[in-house]
């Protein structure tokens, strides 16, 4: 299979210092059946700010120039690939996740098709979202399937993104097995749900900021 978006579950530990972009901790939301626009703006963003067309690296001159506020907001980056939009975020979550029971305009329409990586650093445990286009999320812990039978759990158990139960306490080798395993989810579920989307998603340009800001508001 080919990398597709592994690297971006890959890089989950790793600090994002030293880049004009993302590289860690970051969070996908991706969605189908949905114009860019539309969710975007679904999610809280500006359309005068999107239509400006600004990269993510230049956040701070926006912030500066008195043209984007960010003060009570979060940066995110987005493209499209295919038929899907996407969304990275690096503040510990998912916009999408934070908001899509509070707030009624996020909540997926049928035939909208919405798959969630939130890692919840400040709130574990990372979390798989999935709505297949019923308008009814399927939730998984990161090494769990979402029990549907769906397509995403097959390819989530291929990529060995599903765990067997944590062992005995007594069993020392089989613990440090299981841990280690545990270690190198973030990886595996990337690679599941680009294997299922089909998603690629170009790592220098996550990394230099080259991919459209987009500025969400804050849902908590």
């Amino acid at each position: 299979m080919p990398e597709r978006i592994a690297w971006l579950g890959a890089h989950s530990y790793t600090n994002a210092g030293g880049v004009s972009g993302v590289r860690g901790h970051i969070s996908l939301t991706a969605a189908r059946g949905i114009g860019t626009e539309e969710f975007l703006m679904a999610l809280g963003a500006d359309l005068a700010q999107l239509e400006d067309g600004a990269p993510y690296k230049d956040w701070r001159t926006l912030t500066a120039d008195g043209g984007a506020a960010l003060d009570d907001a979060n940066r995110a980056m987005y493209g499209t690939h295919g038929e899907w939009v996407y969304v990275l975020e690096d503040w510990g979550m998912s916009t999408w996740y934070t908001g899509f029971r509070k707030v009624e305009g996020m909540a997926p329409y049928p035939d909208e098709e919405i798959i969630c990586l939130t890692m919840n650093s400040h709130c574990p445990p990372s979390l798989i979202v999935h709505v297949p286009g019923d308008g009814n999320d399927r939730q998984a812990e990161f090494g769990e399937s979402t029990g549907s039978g769906s397509a995403l759990d097959e390819a989530l158990e291929a990529a060995g993104a599903v765990l067997p139960p944590r062992p005995d306490a007594r069993d020392e080798e089989a613990v440090a097995r299981y841990e280690a395993e545990s270690e190198a989810l973030p990886r595996a579920v990337f690679a599941a749900a680009g294997n299922y989307t089909g998603l690629v998603i170009d790592k220098a340009a996550v990394e230099a900021g080259d991919l459209p800001l987009a500025v969400l508001p804050m849902v908590m």
